[in-house]
């Protein structure tokens, strides 16, 4: 098997989908590993040290995609990267179809096999490849949202600690799953004030027995969404169903309500954003205003902090990648189920039933 590792395009990504230490063992395994100069650079990987690892550095993304069985990726392929694609082969990526129809025709069209990092499963029903991009994602909404709550940056001036004697700023986390989870810890551990809202009590119960009272749990209906969203400084979108399309839980009318100044940050952007208002925003533009609410919606959050992100993804996805290297990919999806749950498109067809009602395939 021969795995391309191109560098990412997508605005502001700094992430890689292997480090050197994945390459050298997916060489040891009996694979050849084709990477595009510099594309570790961003998280901190030199081509020095993929050469060392046993692969071979070629200058251009083409010389990649050309050469390459199984190209592997952090995000999704963009629109100048549909045409590299070559009929029959093999994507590991975070694809996020149920928001990318385009992405899922052209993958139709040429027969990929594409295996979506985020309906890989654990043994126990868990996403083990989306798990570590949600924890930095609700761990990095809180650190953005303090930031664009900065008076200099068109925010309400709120401190989310507070100091003594004053109130600290109110965050409400929509969604109480991993990347609300660690929303909420590291909101608490900043002093802020803390509301969750999610449907499972199972969640807002463990939260509640995490945090003896410190943070307010609720459940999601509407009554408590709207009275919560009016109240917050700073709101956190978390709601995510792996797979599907992101369910719209907070309305233009209750954003409308939102002091001027406060800020929103979806989380859920790549599968299409649980806030009515939101529409994703970039790098280079993270932000914009609407009735007089900064939101922030930058699919690729976890580039913030390339380094991270890149060894917590790679962790995660080594067992995945070395199992296909080492076992070919037909019997590795037949061994093992989990891994076949990734399978998103096969043979021209959507064969993930939440990807495919989502499109409208099913």
């Amino acid at each position: 098997m021969k795995i391309g590792v191109p560098k990412e395009i997508k605005i502001g990504e700094t992430r890689v989908s292997m480090t050197p230490s994945l390459c050298r063992r997916c060489v040891a395994l009996g694979a050849e590993v084709v990477v595009q100069k510099s594309a570790g650079f961003t998280a901190g990987f030199t081509d020095a040290e993929y050469r060392a690892a046993g692969a071979t550095l070629v200058s251009s993304a083409a010389k990649v995609w050309a050469q390459a069985d199984l190209i592997l990726k952090v995000k999704e392929p963009l629109p100048a990267e549909y045409g590299r694609l070559r009929a029959g082969q093999m994507l590991f990526t975070y694809l996020h179809l149920a928001a990318g129809a385009e992405l899922a025709q052209v993958l139709l069209r040429k027969r990929i096999l594409g295996i979506a990092y985020e309906t890989v499963e654990a043994n126990d029903g868990s996403y083990p490849l989306l798990k570590p991009m949600s924890q930095i994602a609700g761990r990095l909404a809180i650190q953005v949202g303090a930031y664009f709550l900065q008076s200099q940056h068109g925010g309400s001036g709120v401190l989310l600690g507070g100091i003594p004697g004053t109130l600290p700023g109110h965050v409400v986390v929509v969604g109480a799953g991993n990347s609300g989870a660690h929303a909420v810890q590291m909101a608490a551990g900043m002093g802020a004030r803390v509301t969750v809202l999610d449907l499972d009590t199972r969640k807002l119960e463990a939260l509640d027995s995490e945090y003896r009272g410190r943070v307010v749990t609720l459940m999601s209906n509407p009554a408590n969404l709207e009275a919560s969203v009016a109240d917050a400084d700073l709101l956190i979108g978390a709601v995510l169903i792996p797979a599907a399309k992101a369910p719209i839980v907070v309305s233009k009318k209750m954003v409308a309500q939102m002091r001027p100044g406060s800020v929103i940050v979806d989380i859920a952007i790549d599968q299409g954003g649980c806030i009515e208002t939101i529409r994703p925003t970039s790098h280079e533009e993270p932000v914009y205003e609407q009735h007089g609410v900064i939101h922030y919606a930058v699919p690729n959050m976890p580039a913030l902090v390339g380094r991270t992100s890149t060894m917590g993804l790679t962790q995660a996805t080594e067992p995945f990648v070395a199992t296909l290297v080492q076992k070919g990919v037909e019997r590795a999806l037949a061994e093992h189920p989990g891994l076949a749950k990734g399978v998103n498109t096969r043979d021209g067809k959507v064969v993930c039933g939440a990807v495919a009602k989502a499109l409208g395939y099913a």
